[in-house]
């Protein structure tokens, strides 16, 4: 039952920086990390939603869940740490 509250937990931080600049470290195994820059589109009960701007016109949506933030396959860098 305490994983269901840290679930919660990451998901209403998260729910208040719907909108900000996000950027987000993920793990792809192998010893590669993937790390974007993107805003923080949207929150849905199970995943997150990151919009990410690869060029002048092209952008894309990429997902996660808030496990991934719990395992630490994800590693989220938030607004207020990006200014700093």
């Amino acid at each position: 039952m305490a994983a269901k509250s840290v679930l919660d937990d990451i998901k209403k931080e998260l729910e208040s920086h719907v909108g900000e600049r996000i950027r987000v470290k993920a793990n792809k195994g192998r010893k590669k990390v993937d790390e974007k820059e993107g805003i923080l589109e949207k929150t849905y009960p199970y995943i997150f939603v990151v919009k990410i701007e690869e060029g002048h016109l092209s952008e894309r949506r990429v997902s996660y869940s808030y496990t991934d933030v719990l395992t630490e396959t994800v590693e989220l860098i938030l607004p207020e740490s990006l200014t700093s």
